[in-house]
């Protein structure tokens, strides 16, 4: 038996699940929009043996600054103490995943982002992404996501501003996990990011 404890922080929601393969023992999904910190580690203690497993899988991002680095420090930390394999997905990844799990086929990922503007990515009907994520002005997320289905927080946002698809409301859920490409586990765990900092280093000059 391999146990994988998935984390997911990353936006408004929070939830955790424990695998065993890809079977779901248990696990759990709230609506939070703040009170990550104080709430993921009392959920992650509430699993079949508080939690702990051989991997650990988190959420990548892009999403909530401060969700998204909660998420990250809980699975390095757990990781560590239970010397786990940590692993990492990106989050618009999972949203699309949830979404061809009801409704097979090209999908549109729109999600909440930073300075009213949204993540956005297309996939293809096996998890291909079809370019690469972005954060863009709903006008440009309208012109680039062409496809009929728009999955994500601002699904119905996006539809009606284009006048035309099937929007999903959806968010990502680590319940979930388990329909995600293996093409979108990753070692390298890092937050990613929609948009460039907003803060930059000073230039030095020569």
């Amino acid at each position: 038996m391999r146990l994988t404890l998935a984390i997911d922080s990353a936006t408004e929601a929070c939830s955790v699940a424990l695998f065993d393969g890809d079977t779901l023992i248990a696990g759990e999904f709230r609506m939070l929009n703040r009170g990550h910190a104080e709430q993921l580690v009392p959920m992650i203690a509430a699993l079949p043996g508080k939690g702990r497993a051989d991997r650990i899988a988190v959420a990548l991002g892009p999403g909530s600054f401060t969700g998204l680095r909660v998420g990250l420090a809980a699975a390095r930390a757990l990781a560590f103490a239970w010397q786990a394999e940590l692993v990492g997905y990106p989050t618009l990844d999972l949203v699309g995943a949830m979404a061809r799990d009801r409704h097979p086929g090209p999908v549109a990922v729109a999600m909440t982002g930073g300075h009213g503007e949204w993540f956005v990515q297309s996939f293809d009907n096996d998890g291909t992404p079809r370019a690469p994520r972005a954060s863009l002005t709903p006008q440009a997320a309208v012109a680039a996501a062409s496809e009929n289905l728009v999955a994500g927080s601002q699904a119905e946002a996006l539809v009606a501003n284009r006048g035309s698809g099937e929007a999903l409301t959806l968010w990502p859920d680590a319940r979930a996990l388990a329909l995600l490409p293996s093409t979108a586990i990753t070692a390298e765990v890092h937050p990613l990011y929609g948009r460039a900092p907003d803060a930059k280093l000073p230039q030095v000059r020569a």
